[in-house]
């Protein structure tokens, strides 16, 4: 179990001030499921700034891609990480904290890209895993987290 925390003031507006939990819980949901992720053993509950997302995501690139997804809300500080995987890799499991990257005011895609691989030229690789959460390489906001492809 894991804890992730997010600008609460940051991502897509989904939440209109007055929602129960459970509602709340379904708007993330209904997000999540706009991105084709299966989530077909995903639980959402969420509890004040807090998202938990518990059961089982389809392998680890897309349970952190479904991290990052469901923290990018606004009105989420945190997410809290009960997801367990369907398909276990081969390879070692990355450190989730070292394969999500926080926006900073300044940041381009490219700047990000020399900081994580040391080539600003490998961007397209952020790119591409963050879609269909991103829709232009230039369109990247302080405070949103990025999935971080290893390599």
């Amino acid at each position: 179990m894991s804890l992730f925390s997010f600008m609460k003031d940051a991502g897509a507006k989904l939440f209109g001030g007055s929602e129960s939990a459970e509602d709340k819980a379904k708007k993330v949901q209904d997000h999540l499921q706009k991105f084709n992720f299966d989530l077909s053993d995903v639980r959402v509950s969420v509890k004040d700034e807090e998202v938990t997302l518990s059961g089982k995501a389809k392998d680890i690139h897309e349970k952190q891609k479904i991290l990052a997804t469901a923290g990018n809300v606004e009105g989420v500080s945190s997410v809290n990480d009960n997801l367990s995987l369907k398909e276990e890799l081969k390879i070692q499991i990355p450190d989730l904290k070292k394969t999500m990257y926080t926006v900073k005011s300044g940041d381009s895609l490219s700047k990000i890209s020399k900081e994580v691989y040391g080539d600003a030229n490998q961007y397209n690789k952020i790119f591409e895993a963050n879609k269909p959460m991103l829709s232009d390489p230039d369109k990247i906001y302080p405070g949103q987290v990025l999935y971080i492809p290893q390599g």
